[in-house]
């Protein structure tokens, strides 16, 4: 069967929110509250986007970036968010076509630069984000609000 990568429209809302609470558990948490009222937001594309790849009518991943302004680019820059994909998706290459049309629908939005975060219980995904480009950066801080 053929993989199909697509915007996320609001039919895929539960599904998307099932992948959402695995990776959540898999970092060893939970799923936010307010994660159905984000998705929702995000399907207008003004601040963010979530892609989805589905396969015989089955959705077997998705990845979510926001778009943010940053005066240093003149403009915005995309951030990976969320990159999920089920294990039944695994070993079709699926995680590459999603960052690969986030990556091409940054450029064409205009974007100058895209960037992701990995933390300690992915960053053994490093070698895999460098395919497609990617290099690290320095270090992150961060302070909950």
């Amino acid at each position: 069967m053929t993989i199909a990568i697509r915007s996320a429209n609001p039919e895929d809302r539960s599904r998307c929110l099932e992948l959402l609470a695995a990776l959540s558990s898999f970092a060893g948490g939970s799923i936010d509250p307010g994660a159905g009222s984000m998705f929702d937001r995000l399907l207008d594309q003004s601040r963010g986007q979530i892609i989805i790849a589905e396969e015989g009518g089955q959705v077997l991943g998705m990845a979510s970036v926001s778009y943010n302004c940053a005066m240093r680019y003149g403009g915005e820059y995309c951030q990976l968010e969320e990159l999920i994909v089920d294990p039944a998706g695994r070993g079709k290459n699926i995680g590459g076509f999603l960052v690969q049309r986030t990556i091409d629908n940054a450029r064409a939005r205009g974007c100058k630069e895209y960037g992701l975060y990995l933390v300690e219980a992915t960053e053994q995904n490093q070698p895999f984000y460098e395919k497609y480009g990617f290099k690290k950066v320095g270090s992150e801080m961060r302070q909950e609000l």
